[in-house]
């Protein structure tokens, strides 16, 4: 079970949360051609270490936020509003 902090709610069940995608993908502008398009919407990086995930708190305050997560141990190490940037390495 993760316990994700939510900055509204406190530390809450992951069951409240839904899965809302890496943190850090860009959309590309809307007259890119179509590999950049494709490049965002289907080619992901399945990083090993610190990610920055987006989770909304479906199930609480539903409220999109950000946190940055440790891929190889799923220790939640910071989370905060969705327009705030996470501490520590950019985002």
């Amino acid at each position: 079970m993760l316990l994700i902090p939510c900055p509204w709610c406190g530390p809450r069940n992951q069951i409240e949360f839904t899965y809302g995608g890496d943190a850090t993908v860009r959309r590309p502008a809307e007259d890119a051609p179509v590999p950049a398009w494709m490049d965002y919407v289907y080619a992901r990086d399945n990083p090993c270490g610190l990610h920055d995930e987006l989770w909304l708190h479906s199930a609480g305050c539903r409220s999109w936020i950000k946190v940055r997560r440790d891929t190889r141990t799923h220790a939640i190490l910071a989370g905060v509003p969705v327009d705030e940037k996470l501490p520590g390495a950019a985002s």
